[in-house]
């Protein structure tokens, strides 16, 4: 949701250090998660914008959009909305120690920065967008410290999460830890 509020600033030229702009551009932007042939697909309107959310600029550039007080009401608000019901798996920087605090089941993923500089340089490639492997180090080491420094809502480990280490997981193994760790808790609740 970040990401595709980013990518409206970037597409409308709006300087990201413009707190009030990207705010009303927030509030304005309608943004839209589904799932569909097993695959989430985000739109803002009506137009996918699943591929464009993961280009480099826009990496670039959410953590300073994301540093917005009132992006983060926006989006949080939108968050908590989704998640009303439950039965759903949200993921995100803050979703366990803002969004959602007292969600049933938190966990916090860690992966050494050379296994995310991997994972994240094959999702490149597969884009079709060649990057320097020392570049894109420094990109996520950036962005992990401007996420874990920012005044709204830092990046840290929520209260009651499960931290696992993803480093020599697959995303099999990751996801059949997360499912193994709900069917315990839907276990204990008797079904």
């Amino acid at each position: 949701m970040y990401r595709a509020v980013t990518l409206r600033v970037l597409e409308e030229k709006i300087p990201l250090d413009d707190r009030e702009q990207i705010g009303t551009l927030a509030e304005a932007t309608r943004i839209r998660l589904e799932r569909s042939d097993r695959t989430n697909r985000v739109y803002v309107s009506d137009r996918d914008v699943s591929r464009e959310i993961r280009s480099e600029p826009v990496t670039r550039s959410v953590s300073a959009v994301s540093s917005y007080q009132r992006v983060r009401d926006v989006l949080v608000r939108e968050q908590r909305r989704i998640a009303r019901d439950g039965g759903v798996v949200l993921e995100g920087r803050d979703i366990g120690t803002v969004v959602l605090p007292n969600a049933d089941l938190k966990i916090f993923m860690v992966a050494c920065v050379s296994e995310r500089v991997r994972r994240r340089k094959i999702e490149l490639e597969e884009e079709g967008v060649s990057i320097d492997t020392a570049r894109l180090e420094e990109e996520i080491l950036e962005r992990d410290r401007l996420d874990s420094t920012r005044e709204a809502s830092p990046l840290r480990k929520a209260a009651g999460a499960i931290e696992v280490d993803t480093s020599s997981m697959s995303i099999e193994e990751q996801v059949q830890f997360v499912v193994d760790r709900a069917n315990e808790i839907i276990g204990g609740r008797g079904g």
